[in-house]
């Protein structure tokens, strides 16, 4: 039996590499992209996955995007681990691929990491990341904007990818107090000045 499940394994994982790929070429790309309109802080008004249950509403730990800065051609995304008694932040950098708006990069853990910006007027953003692994492809789809009063437009118009890629809505964390915990870390409130701080890492390390 174990040697009849290992073809239909590899068969499935690779029916599903290929479902990733065909999404990935379905994603769009704002035209005339300028990243450096893109620096400062950003606000998570709605996040959804292409798996279920991605983010617990009741883990301890939450991780929340902080802001966003260019450093020469790449691009730095500050995010804060938070929870009780913690406050660490993250930089993920990820590198120009040669195609306007769009980012790869990797993860602590070989996880490799592709961005793109889909569509945005500097104060609303939709952005779509792909995280891929070994065994798994995990797509995030997240409406940003520079305030939480966010643009009815433009929840329409990520709504529309929702049902289009048949995601599922995933907890929103911000640092604000806004739908997670108050922006009262120090150092979450000093990354607001610049686009990076000597050791952000996740808790763990």
């Amino acid at each position: 039996m174990a040697l009849q499940r290992g073809p239909l394994l590899l068969l499935t994982l690779s029916l599903g590499l290929a479902s990733a790929q065909k999404t990935l070429e379905e994603v769009p790309v704002q035209p005339g992209f300028n990243a450096h309109k893109v620096d400062g802080r950003w606000l998570t008004v709605q996040l959804a996955a292409s798996r279920a249950h991605l983010v617990s509403p009741a883990d301890p730990l939450r991780l929340g995007l902080h802001s966003i800065w260019t450093r020469d051609e790449d691009m730095e995304f500050v995010l804060f681990w938070t929870g009780e008694g913690v406050c660490k932040g993250m930089n993920v950098t990820v590198h120009p691929t040669g195609l306007q708006g769009q980012f790869q990069g990797s993860l602590q853990g070989g996880a490799s990491m592709h961005v793109r910006f889909v569509s945005t007027d500097y104060s609303n953003l939709i952005l779509y990341v792909r995280l891929e692994d070994a065994s798994k492809v995990t797509s995030l789809w997240a409406l940003l904007a520079r305030r939480m009063l966010g643009d009815p437009t433009w929840l329409g118009k990520y709504l529309e990818y929702v049902a289009r890629f048949q995601l599922q809505k995933a907890p929103v964390f911000n640092l604000d107090g806004k739908h997670g915990p108050r922006d009262t870390c120090p150092r979450a409130q000093a990354a607001a000045l610049g686009p990076r701080l000597p050791g952000l890492e996740p808790p763990w390390q």
